[in-house]
């Protein structure tokens, strides 16, 4: 197993043996461009995403989309995976190689809760991607008039 197994699987204690033995291995990414943080907190590991953060990992590193962990769990809908990154710095406002940022990816797929959270912490509402659609336009998209109302 490799560490972005042990970062799917929540393999805490592995984790921690193979970044002690070697510590580039944080934030090394797989064929897809995933990182072990990226893995984690796709995956909903909350205590290994956590790891991984401790030990040094880069918060906003990309994938091979431009993706950042923060994306990923915005496009899932992970509350408390959000309010990990957010507190460790996570940067709310980049956007990966299309120009979608979390707060568009939090609409698109219609997290309410998410979108709050977001917001809260310093989301822009007018970041548009490369189609020009912010996040209020996806959310109009969707039809979820509470999302509209949060953003307008």
């Amino acid at each position: 197993m490799d560490i972005h197994q042990f970062a799917r699987n929540g393999e805490v204690e592995n984790l921690l043996k193979l970044v002690k033995n070697d510590s580039s291995l944080i934030n090394l990414k797989d064929q897809r461009g995933f990182t072990p943080l990226i893995m984690a907190t796709y995956n909903e590991q909350f205590e290994a995403a956590k790891l991984i953060l401790e030990l040094g990992a880069e918060i906003n590193e990309q994938d091979d989309s431009g993706n950042t962990a923060l994306m990923g769990v915005c496009f899932k809908g992970s509350i408390s995976m959000a309010k990990l990154l957010i507190e460790n710095n996570a940067d709310i406002n980049k956007q990966n190689f299309n120009g979608a940022t979390a707060l568009i990816f939090a609409a698109t797929f219609g997290h309410k809760e998410l979108i709050t959270l977001l917001l809260q912490n310093g989301a822009m509402k007018d970041i548009a991607d490369n189609k020009g659609n912010t996040a209020l336009i996806q959310a109009k998209m969707q039809g979820v008039d509470e999302i509209i109302v949060l953003l307008s």
